[in-house]
Formats: structure tokens, sequence, C-alpha cells
């Protein structure tokens, strides 16, 4: 018996677009010997389609096409992912496509409430397992969030499943493959079968799914890996139900998964929504650095617009840097500089400010501005503004509403500043692209005379740590303390976070790499006390 498995990038709502990629993959499946193909959950419809899931001509279409891919498909067995109504309930559903005709459905019987899932808005759970034969095995269906509870497969082997066959549309984050080999290896040593886990990739607004497909036989070895961040197809061959060793992918280091997934998420981004490309202001700093580089790799030096545009504050160097850097990636390079334009602005609010000192307004002013230009050259061009801010600078509003933060997609959102300069050096082993000074020297915003970040802030090592523990662990102020750090960086560090959090609800959407990012996964109300609470009314 010979599987293939389809680690397809599907596109939410292109229904049309999805089917005939489900077409394409079984005309290869089929040529390579497989008699059966599995597709990722809600393979379909792509994952995760929200709210057009509560749309009635959405879940008809759905239907629809499902019925037109059986009939498209009478030589292969396939299984698809797709939503599916009944009894006016909607199921997360798998059907197996077989002579033309829809033999069986599967309903997801876990469904995940939490972090950037809310399936439970949408489905109801199934309670029924799914066992079918095939090639002399019989097979039984899981999707997804299945594979991490005990009962689904356990359902599935007590009604005579031989192999375990589960579809997944499971994002990524830092080091989500290991914690997906142990969910696997758990319930191959409950069930003692071989399970194929066959998960979707590409990009999806905020979310990146990696792909990564695993076959793990009986013995809970893994015998098969395909890569990571790519759309492929793979066939898996059996000696009944016992899978043969093949082909596992190399395991990627941290830097190496985050960089690819950011690369797939920009690009998914710009490419599934038209945008003919991107522009991005260069400042001669890390971040932006980092930007142009990824945006350079994801889209092509041919649809990449950085622009330089220095006030008073800005370094020779940083302009030095920019001007390199761009040279040596090959983008379209410009610089307009915005002294002239801030003068102007202070002069036409020097009736208000009267004789009152320089300050963060000023700062602010000359970010707006340069947001302002940015957001011009994207109308004029159609090239989407993609900001350069980091996931330190988002938790403590070191950032600019409507000026760095103006853009539609934040790329570094949930990239800790520490976790910059790590990718930085590691695209640069890669190639030369990051010129070192950019790397080595303090990081500043230029926005006014001798200015250093750590004016503002505590050094990134300890202001990264504390927003790790407190942001993405939800540790309290005292598990904090005790970590090591001092209360009164503690204290600092959460009140700004915080009292930030009106900002970060108005940033654009941003690739998450992390299991924590300021998300659909981290939702807190923007008037309140917030972590002070319990402090002052029970201390």
């Amino acid at each position: 018996m010979k599987i293939a498995i389809a680690q397809m990038n599907c596109m939410v709502g292109d229904i049309a677009g999805n089917t005939q990629q489900i077409i394409a993959y079984a005309a290869q499946a089929k040529q390579q010997g497989a008699s059966l193909l599995l597709t990722p959950e809600l393979s379909l419809c792509g994952y995760p389609p929200e709210d057009l899931l509560l749309r009635d001509d959405f879940l008809c279409a759905c239907q629809d096409a499902l019925h037109y891919l059986a009939q498209m498909l009478s030589d292969i067995t396939v299984i698809v992912g797709h939503p599916h109504q009944s009894e006016n309930h909607c199921y997360n559903a798998a059907s197996v496509l077989q002579a033309g005709k829809v033999i069986a459905t599967y309903h997801k019987h876990a469904l995940p409430n939490y972090a950037v899932f809310d399936e439970k808005r949408y489905f109801a759970a199934g309670e029924k397992p799914l066992v079918f034969e095939h090639a002399g095995v019989k097979l039984g269906v899981l999707i997804c969030a299945d594979v991490w509870e005990s009962q689904p497969a356990m359902l599935a082997r007590q009604a005579g499943a031989e192999l375990l066959l589960a579809l997944n549309a499971s994002p990524f984050h830092m080091e989500k493959q290991s914690t997906r080999v142990k969910q696997l290896q758990q319930r191959v040593e409950e069930t003692g079968l071989a399970i194929i886990y066959a998960n979707m990739v590409g990009g999806q607004d905020e979310l990146v799914f990696d792909g990564a497909s695993i076959v793990m036989n009986a013995q809970a070895e893994i015998t098969q890996e395909l890569p990571a961040f790519e759309a492929c197809l793979s066939v898996v061959e059996f000696q009944h139900a016992t899978p043969l060793k093949a082909n596992i992918a190399q395991p990627l280091s941290i830097e190496a998964s985050v960089y690819k997934a950011l690369k797939l998420g920009l690009a998914d981004y710009v490419n599934k929504n038209g945008f003919p490309g991107v522009v991005l202001g260069m400042s001669g700093g890390i971040d932006s650095a980092l930007t142009l580089a990824v945006a350079t790799d994801a889209l092509g030096a041919d649809r990449v617009h950085a622009v330089m545009m220095p006030s008073e504050f800005t370094a020779d160097m940083s302009i030095h840097d920019a001007r390199e850097m761009a040279d040596t990636l090959g983008v379209a390079y410009s610089e307009i500089a915005i002294k002239a334009l801030f003068e102007q602005y202070q002069q036409a609010l020097a009736p208000q400010f009267a004789d009152l000192p320089f300050d963060a307004t000023e700062e602010n002013l000359q970010a707006r501005i340069r947001g302002m230009l940015l957001m011009a050259l994207s109308n004029k061009f159609g090239s989407i503004v993609v900001t350069t801010g980091n996931k330190s600078e988002m938790a403590v509003g070191y950032c600019t509403l409507y000026g760095d933060m103006a853009g539609g997609f934040a790329l570094l959102k949930d990239v800790p500043k520490t976790l910059v300069y790590r990718l930085c050096n590691y695209r640069n082993s890669l190639s030369h692209a990051i010129p070192q000074r950019i790397i080595t020297r303090p990081p500043s915003a230029e926005l006014r005379a001798n200015q250093l970040d750590q004016d503002s802030l505590p050094p990134y090592e300890i202001l990264d740590a504390i927003i790790e523990a407190y942001v993405e662990d939800d540790l309290s102020r005292s598990e904090i303390v005790a970590l090591g750090h001092t209360q009164h960086d503690v204290n600092r560090v959460i009140k700004m976070i915080d009292r930030n959090e009106y900002k970060r609800r108005q940033s654009p959407v941003g690739v998450r790499i992390t299991h924590r990012g300021f998300g659909k996964d981290r939702r807190y109300p923007i008037t309140g006390k917030l972590a002070d609470f319990w402090h002052t009314q029970f201390d």
C-alpha cells in the first residue's frame, strides 16, 4: 500500500483554487503509485475560515465542491478536510472520497478553544470513530487536536483501526515540532498503531503553518518527515500497516525555522492579497535591516522598495549602512529627507507649544512624518508598507501610533529584540546581507540627539526575559522577581506592557512565532487596572 501526503498551501475562502490543488495532487499521487491521498484539515476551504463558517452560502459552496471532487477523483481514494453542516450543526469534518462518491465522513472530536483557536464558536464536537478499509488495511481517521487527547485514537483502535491517519492545520511556533512528536509518541504508545500526521503549510494572516508532516511506526519511531515550510507531496510505502523508512528532513535550528516562518508568512500575505510588492522604512538600524533581508528573500529584490528618511538626528553611519545594505541586496532604494518637513510642522505648532521643551511629542512627530511618506508611496504604487518594529517595542509601547506603526503588515511583531540579533547573524551565515556595524552598534531610534534605546528601556536581555515571563508564561510579579529580576525592573516593565494595550490593538497583523503573540491568542482589555488590581485590593 502507498499513501500520499499532500502538504498543501491552502487559501481561506478559495474553494475553487483549493479544489483544483487537490485534483492536481491526486493526479501526482496516482502517477507515483499511491492509491490514497491524505490532505490537511479543512483543505477544501482553508484554515481558519473564522466567521465564514457562520454563512450558509459558504457552507453550501463547500458541500458542492466536495461532491464535485468526488466525481472528479473516481480513480483514487482521497481524504478531504471540510466543514460539514448536518442537522443544524456545523462540524470540522474529513470525508473519504472513493469511486466517485463520499463513502464516509468523520467529525472532529476535540475542539481546541485556547491560544489562536476558537473552534467551539463554530463547530459541534463529533463522538463516533471512523474506520474504513483500504488495500486490506483498516484505517482510522483523526483531525488535528484529536491526536492531542487519548480518547479519539483509542476509539478508532477499538473500532478496528490498524493505522491512524490525522489531518492537521497545526500552526508554527518555536519548538512546536518537538511538542508534536511527543504527542504522537503518546498516541502510538497507547494504541500500538502507526500514524500519519499530515500538516498544512503556508501563511494565513498572523498564522504560519509549517508542514513538517510526520510518519511514525508502531514503535513510536519517526520513519518519514516532510520538509518544513514547503508545499509538497510525499508517498509513504507500507507493508500492511507498517510504514517503511524513507526520507527524514533535517531538523532546523530555532533561527532557521523562525526565519523561514517570517519569509513564508510575508510572502503569502503579500501574494495571496495581491500586492505587487512591499515598501519599508530603512533607518540604518537592526530591525529595519532584518525586515529588508526577509522581504528580499521572500519576494525577490525587484518587489522591495527601501526608503531612508534621514532627519537632523540621523547619524551619517546610518545613511551609509542603509545604502550599503540596499546595494548589497539589489533592492530599489530612495532617500527622502524629513528635516524641512519637520521644521514646517514645528513652525505650524509653535503658537500652540509656545516655550514648551522638546520631548516625546517632537520625537513622535518625526515618526509620523515618516509614516505618512511611506503610506503615500503605498497608495501611489500599490505596495504594502511593512513595519519594522519588534515584539519588545510593541510590548512596552516603544513605538509611535500612526508613525513607525503605520503600515499593513508588522513582520517582526512577535520577534523579541534579542532574537532579532540572532536572526541577523543567521542570515549573514547564509550569505552577506547585513552590514556588521548595524549588528554591533548600540540601538537608537535617532529621534533626538545622542539617543539610545537603553535611555528609556532596561537592557534588552532583561526586558525580553520579563516580557516572556509576563506575556507568554502568565507569571505574576512575585514569580518573575523569583527568577532573579529586580522588583524595580519587573514593576516598570509590567506597567509599560499594561498601559500600552491600546497601541497594540491598533497595530497591523504580523507573523506569530511564539506560543503567545500579540494577536488572537492574547486578548486583554484596554481599559482596566490589570496587573495592579490584586496588589492594590488584597496586599
